[in-house]
Order: C-alpha cells, then structure tokens, then sequence
C-alpha cells in the first residue's frame, strides 16, 4: 500500500470531518470542531484494532506528521516480529510501598484508640517510612528496610522500633493480598537482629544544644544557602518539630497575618496547630518561595519530596558548636530558654511547643490571646538568636 499521501500544508488545510489515509495503516481524525488525531489499524486473525497515537498539533505533547510515521514505522516493525504493539501499552501495574501503605491506613479509619494513635501511625509510615514509598513492594529487601531504620536506630529508639512494627504491618498486609510473595523483611526476630545493632532503651531525652550556644548556631545556619540549613533555622525560630516543618507547604502560610497554620495530620497530637511567624521566619519563607519547584516550602531538589531528615542533621552538625545536639533537641533548648531567661509563663511556652495540656489550660490558650502572648514570645526568641 502506498504510504505518505499526507502533506503538513494539506493537513493543516482541512477542515471536513472524516478519516484520512497516510497509507499502510496510519491515519488521521478530523472531528467536527477541527481536533485531529492520528490512530493506526492493524488486522489480525480478522480481528481490527486501533491505537490512537497523538493529537495532531494540540495538547502539551502535539504530535507531527513526522512522529506518527515514525511510531507506525515502530508498530510496522513490532508486527513483522509478531509482537502484538497493544501488549506493549499495558504495562504490568506496579504496587508500590505507597499504595499498600495508604490501603493499609485508609482500613485501619474508625479503629483507631484514639486521634493522637491515628496521627502518629500516618506520620510514622509518611515521613520516617519515605525510602521506601516508590519501592515496588514485591521487590523490596532488607537492605531496603535496613536503610530507612538506620537513620532512626540510635537517635530515636522508641520512634525507630514503632516505624519497624509499622513498615512490618505494611509489609504482612501486601502479602496477604497476593501483592507480595517474599517473606517479611521487617520482621525483628530471626532476621532484622541479624544486620541491625541491638534495640536499645529511650535515653529520655534528645541530646539539646545549650541555650548560651544557641545564637553562634543560628548565626552559622544564615551563613549557608542550602535548602537544609534553611529549614533547621525555621524549625529553631519557630520550636517545630521537624515533620511539621519538612512537609510545609506556602499555602500554610498567611503572610498578612504573620502566622503558619500546622494541619493536624501533621501534628502529634493530631490537632491543628497555628504559630506565630517573626520577620526572619517570614524572610526565610519568601526566600525559599523565590527558589521552589513545587508548593514545598522545604523541597528537596526531587518533585513532590521534601528536603530530608539527614540533610537536616548534617546541617546542623555542621553548624553546631555542640556536634551531639540533635534537631528535636533544639525543642528542649527553646524551652530552657524559656524557664531560664524569660518570665513568660510556663503554659505559653507549653502551648508554642504544641504539648498537650490539660483540658482547662488548653481551652484558655487556644483563644485568641494565647497566638499573641504566643508571638511576644517567639519575636523574644528570635531576638535571642539574633544576638
């Protein structure tokens, strides 16, 4: 059959509904209203098939008349070899880590004990579980799990051993649904205690950096540029923790009314939390928002993905006089300043770290005077760090 009866000037030209032949196969759709689509025909065993290959001229990705011969060209060649080029097209559906963790959550919804269980699973499996989120969970080894514990192992015992349970309720609900035929690398007993260091006890504390070094710490985060080094000065500023920190996002941020709005799956506690933004804190948003690719206020150079927990760390060891603090230990240095060097009263301070108080204390710091006794504190702190 011939081929190439079309030409870019005639195609452009037409304008009647109807199908036209670019020979051997290849044709073009004109519907009313001018779409034009290319879609090729095979026959086989009697049977007719069509794949559409393109907008002609439309779309984000228009296809030329070049292209569509040059994909039927493909599909020509793929039928001489008795490939069937529809097989092609459907690729075999991927089950990720992500996708059974989010079934696994979304059925778990209505059992939880309680809010702060519930919070607490999806902040686990969504920030500490991320290595593994895009891993095809068919696929995924015990070097896998080991690499996403480690970070966690020493620094956050009780977090890391919560996280291994998690991942390894992850791992049993894929198998049960025929998504996972290997056994459970998460498991501890038999197999993760054999490549990972003993489980060790909460030391109670996170190691703090001493308020008195607080100060040369932030003077060095504002001497770096890095997107870690931004985030760790935010999350000093503003006594965050650092998930709340890492995932937000500008839309949280109302600059007319100087304060970011922490949504409650992100908090510990599971309630919405509101904190008051001083003029560094609102400086480093907007100069974040100057370099962003997506609406991540802390992005991490991958779409959609915040800058990590170890980047964070780094940075801060490296800009730390203290190289045993640790990023939630700068929650604990905020509050000893708070209790050291200032008369604000202790629920303020409670209320900024977002720690639960009792029922009667918390009623009266969440109406509107506790935001700006709230932020008399935090511009105090964020003069303190100023020198």
């Amino acid at each position: 059959m011939a081929r190439h009866k079309l030409t870019e000037a005639a195609i452009k030209r037409l304008e009647k509904p109807g199908i036209y032949s670019d020979g051997d196969g290849l044709f073009l759709r004109v519907r009313k209203g001018g779409s034009r689509q290319w879609f090729f025909i095979t026959r086989r065993g009697g049977k007719r098939a069509e794949i559409g290959l393109g907008g002609y001229g439309q779309g984000t990705a228009p296809v030329s008349l070049a292209l569509a011969r040059e994909k039927a060209d493909n599909i020509r060649n793929q039928l001489a070899r008795g490939i069937d080029p529809r097989d092609e097209r459907k690729p075999a559906r991927v089950i990720t880590f992500r996708h059974v963790m989010d079934e696994l959550l979304a059925s778990k919804e209505g059992g939880w004990k309680n809010e702060k269980h519930r919070a607490q699973w999806h902040m686990t499996l969504r920030d500490y579980a991320e290595p593994l989120h895009d891993l095809a969970v068919a696929e995924i080894a015990i070097g896998d799990v080991k690499a996403a514990l480690e970070p966690h192992w020493t620094a956050r015992p009780v977090t890391a051993d919560r996280l291994r349970s998690r991942i390894q309720a992850v791992l049993d609900y894929a198998i049960a649904h025929g998504w996972r035929t290997a056994g459970n690398v998460a498991r501890w007993q038999g197999l993760l205690d054999k490549v990972m260091p003993p489980r060790q006890k909460a030391a109670g504390h996170h190691a703090a950096l001493a308020y008195d070094d607080a100060p040369t710490l932030a003077t060095a985060l504002r001497q770096s540029s890095g997107v870690a080094a931004r985030a760790v000065e935010f999350v000093m500023l503003t006594a965050a923790r650092t998930g709340e920190a890492r995932w937000a996002t500008f839309d949280e941020i109302d600059t007319a009314a100087r304060i970011w709005t922490v949504p409650a799956d992100r908090m510990k506690a599971g309630k919405e939390h509101v904190v008051p933004l001083t003029d560094r804190a609102l400086a480093i948003v907007e100069a974040m928002r100057q370099r962003a690719t997506s609406g991540l206020i802390f992005g991490g150079g991958v779409e959609d993905r915040p800058v990590s927990d170890t980047a964070m760390t780094k940075a801060l060891r490296l800009a730390s006089p203290d190289k045993s603090a640790t990023l939630h230990g700068l929650r604990s240095t905020f509050r000893d300043w708070c209790g050291d060097k200032t008369d604000f009263p202790r629920d303020v301070a409670e209320a900024a770290l977002a720690h639960t108080l009792s029922d009667k204390t918390e009623a009266a710091y969440r109406r509107g005077t506790a935001l700006e006794k709230r932020r008399e504190l935090m511009t105090a702190w964020a003069g303190y760090l100023n020198g």
